[in-house]
């Protein structure tokens, strides 16, 4: 069997509600799919990555942003807070070794992702400036069904939103406050939240997709003195990893199948080449030590099951909203699009040796474990930190929403939907401030859809099967199974959730923060363009 044979499909891996971590899964076995064949956006245009040398570029480290000064900004409440200035612009920049330079969207200098490191309680102030040519790297589309009319509009319109932030709606990226190149928009973090590694990325109407796949995108993580205190591994021994898959054409710039060869909507990007940092199969030099992996899936709809390739376990320390209550131990964590992860992987056990950071048959980043003994003074403490688990008791409303798949017919891509609606219907998830609710999130597709709720945190609480064929019949819910309890590692707080296939996925959550206008999405970034994406209401 050829290696991209032995290659996981998002689709198949998670059909029937597979959710892995280490030996845990709900409810198949992970090598019930690990031969199965994955589809990559392969054609005459495209190069074959896998053809290209592995572990000769070293991996890039994120260009660190720095504040131009100190600035008021009355209007978002905001006096004398860090002033940032982001120049949103094409660069040219190495993918690999052996490629010409490619052209890509850029909030740095450089193909590597950039990395915002703030402070918790302590709001910064970001103007981000569309310095984007007036043409886009790729042919964009007309309007999928239901959207906005997007015909006429500036090709490189952007919005950057801080995945995982609170703040209050003006500055959090809706996608129709885009603004044209030759424009800009200040936006106010006030930071107040839990330390964490969140991330920002582009979020303009019906080009999202386009512009993170062109590189728009980069990590903002939140620091605190409690979390200092617990000694983790950090400096030189924190690397923050960006994940995610591209094509290549022959000459080494980045294809994006829009519109596809066979002439039709792509509703699922998987490429074949897999970048860390902007860089193809890179390599580090790692000491013989605790290091700690602050990883974002950033890819546009592949899923990670992420493993060390010499089966060494790993500490699950912290997920998308920060630390966990305490360290889990795994062999395997899978990563849905915009997850994050944090794990303390310790090198001293591979002295001397390369060893790879794998999801299932493809590689992502080779360490290369020095020799030296060394002496290391982190710590991984047995409790991180304290984390109550919201009572069902206190939620103010239950909800059901499904999530929605229809097939339009007469060549058209499929439709995808939340809770039967188009994102230009009228607002129904109406919630008040402060208030606790919980979402039952019904899937009714063949997919697991990661959906994300703008602005606020939430506990995943259980999944159940229940019957699909019943409920589009009758609207009744009819459970096959006992409802299952989140594996450990779930049991943080959570601004991403896993939905898989005929299945319940519920979550509670706290609507505290803003009021306004935010959104929640499937972060498929297909499915979201495609109108899997609806917009909510926070009233005071």
């Amino acid at each position: 069997m050829s290696a991209r044979a032995n290659r996981i499909t998002r689709r198949r891996l998670m059909q029937q509600g597979s959710l892995l971590v280490g030996a845990q899964l709900l409810p198949r076995a992970l090598a019930q799919s690990m031969a199965m064949p994955m589809p990559q956006h392969r054609s005459a245009k495209t190069l074959d990555a896998l053809k290209l040398p592995s572990f000769v570029d070293p991996l890039p480290l994120p260009q660190v942003l720095r504040p131009e000064g100190r600035r008021s900004a009355p209007e978002h409440d905001a006096a004398d807070a860090p002033y940032y200035r982001i120049r949103i612009r094409e660069i040219a920049a190495k993918l690999h070794h052996d490629l010409p330079a490619a052209r890509v969207f850029s909030y740095a200098d450089t193909a590597a992702p950039p990395l915002m490191e703030a402070r918790t309680g302590e709001g910064i102030l970001i103007e981000w400036v569309n310095d984007l040519p007036a043409r886009h790297l790729f042919p964009l589309d007309g309007s999928m069904p239901g959207m906005p009319a997007l015909a006429g509009l500036p090709e490189t319109r952007t919005v950057a939103h801080v995945h995982g932030a609170r703040v209050p709606s003006v500055s959090d990226g809706y996608p129709e406050d885009w603004f044209a190149p030759g424009h800009s928009k200040l936006c106010f973090y006030p930071n107040q939240q839990d330390s964490a590694a969140l991330w920002f990325h582009d979020h303009a109407m019906g080009s999202n997709r386009l512009n993170i796949f062109a590189g728009l995108m980069g990590l903002y993580i939140l620091r605190d003195n409690r979390e200092a205190a617990l000694n983790l591994p950090s400096g030189p021994y924190e690397l923050p990893l960006l994940i995610y898959d591209r094509s290549l054409t022959p000459t080494g710039q980045l294809y994006y199948p829009n519109p596809p060869d066979e002439g039709t909507w792509t509703d699922e990007f998987l490429g074949d080449a897999m970048i860390v940092n902007g860089k193809l199969r890179p390599f580090h030099n790692v000491e013989p030590r605790r290091y700690r992996l602050r990883i974002a899936n950033t890819a546009n709809a592949r899923f990670f099951s992420l493993a060390i390739s010499n089966n060494q376990p790993f500490h699950i320390i912290g997920s998308d909203q920060g630390l966990l209550s305490a360290p889990v131990e795994a062999h395997r964590i899978l990563l849905a699009p915009a997850e994050r992860t944090d794990l303390i992987v310790d090198f001293s056990h591979a002295r001397g040796q390369n060893i790879t950071l794998t999801s299932g048959g493809d590689d992502l980043l080779q360490f290369r474990v020095s020799k030296s003994l060394v002496r290391d003074t982190s710590t991984v403490p047995a409790t991180l930190r304290t984390i109550s688990r919201i009572p069902e008791a206190n939620a103010d409303r239950t909800r059901l929403l499904t999530l929605n798949q229809f097939d339009a017919g007469n060549g058209s891509p499929m439709v995808m939907l939340l809770n039967r609606k188009h994102w230009h219907e009228p607002v129904t998830e109406i919630v008040k401030l402060d208030s606790t609710e919980i979402w039952s999130l019904i899937n009714l597709t063949d997919d697991t859809h990661p959906i994300h709720l703008h602005m606020v945190r939430f506990q995943v609480l259980d999944r159940r099967n229940f019957s699909v064929f019943d409920y589009l019949d009758t609207e009744t819910l009819a459970y096959t199974a006992t409802a299952t309890a989140p594996p450990k590692h779930e049991l943080g707080w959570k601004d991403v959730v896993q939905c898989p296939p005929g299945m319940v996925t519920r979550i509670i959550i706290n609507f505290s923060g803003y009021p306004g206008r935010y959104l929640w999405h499937c972060h498929i970034l297909e499915h979201e363009a495609n109108d899997m994406m609806r917009p909510y209401l926070v009233e005071a």
